[in-house]
């Protein structure tokens, strides 16, 4: 079953499998095909967001922007009458700075780990994110607060505390490969492969799990919940498919990750767009990347995103 992973013995069995990696990713997929003018529209969460409203891809709601250190004070003020509320950087990058609070009073905040903390640590955690600790190139940055996304029940057996979410890369415009990220005790409720997260590979078409790994190591079971991870169903995949494409119409990207979740009541949600996806999905799958890249290539062009996907599922 895991036979991709034995294939890391030397760099010929990992070209011959098709491994795309980081130098081939940079300078031939990501520097042909992705204009530097474009970063901005991925690298900057609220140019996305407003963006992505304006082509009918359902985000989070935003519930506000923190600009400058003298408005952190009245953060509470901006949340009030929201359940629960989610804080991120404007210009961060893989899940740095992203703090999840499920419940709070006025001085004490529940987060998705269930670690409850002070009124302090969130002011210096929006701080924080304002000078510039967890954006791209260390720039002064934006804290953005939104709404929490309902956690859909189809994944509790699946995740622990904190809400999975999808990852599918898409070239040229067509969804190539997926994953979906699950939150670990490990992970502190995040669904971050470098924290301890599990990753299970997703099959393009159907949306099914194909293999899963935590530490970019071979797992059957969920670590915490015990949930047999390759029973897992992504429902609505379709949508998922059809968010992901459209990205590329969004954004002029050749070459870009969505990050999708699923809302217990409004359904497929994309999270944000990333102009350089990592390449650990390619272990989840057990799947080298090239072959799928090259394929594409000969794909059609000039179809609509809900051409693109009925391709893809042909």
């Amino acid at each position: 079953m895991f036979k991709f992973f034995r294939m890391f013995a030397s760099p010929w069995a990992l070209k011959k499998a098709g491994v795309l990696n980081m130098n081939y990713r940079n300078f031939s997929i990501i520097g042909l095909h992705n204009s530097r003018r474009l970063y901005p529209l991925v690298d900057d969460k609220v140019k996305t967001k407003e963006l992505a409203t304006t082509v009918g891809i359902q985000t989070p709601r935003l519930i506000g922007v923190i600009k400058a250190q003298y408005e952190v004070k009245n953060f509470l003020q901006m949340v009030k009458g929201w359940k629960g509320f989610v804080i991120k950087p404007a210009h961060g990058s893989g899940g740095k700075g992203v703090l999840v609070i499920k419940h709070y009073t006025q001085n004490h905040f529940r987060t998705a780990s269930n670690k409850v903390i002070k009124f302090t640590e969130v002011y210096q955690h929006i701080s924080n994110v304002l000078s510039g600790l967890y954006s791209l190139g260390g720039q002064y940055d934006e804290a953005i607060i939104e709404e929490v996304v309902s956690f859909s029940d189809q994944f509790k057996d699946y995740s622990f505390q904190g809400i999975p979410d999808v990852r599918i890369i898409v070239y040229k415009g067509y969804p190539a490969i997926a994953m979906m990220r699950l939150a670990t005790k490990e992970s502190g409720g995040r669904a971050n492969l470098h924290q301890g997260a599990v990753g299970v590979g997703i099959d393009i078409k159907t949306g099914k799990a194909l293999a899963a790994v935590q530490h970019n190591m071979p797992i059957s079971y969920h670590p915490d919940t015990g949930a047999d991870l390759l029973t897992l169903k992504v429902p609505d995949w379709r949508t998922h498919l059809e968010i992901a494409s459209k990205g590329y119409d969004m954004t002029g990207l050749g070459y870009l990750g969505a990050d999708i979740v699923m809302d217990k009541e409004l359904g497929p949600m994309m999270l944000e767009l990333n102009a350089r996806p990592g390449l650990a999905i390619q272990i989840a799958n057990q799947k080298g990347l090239v072959h799928i890249l090259k394929e594409i290539d000969s794909y059609p062009k000039n179809l609509s995103f809900k051409e693109r996907v009925d391709f893809i599922l042909r």
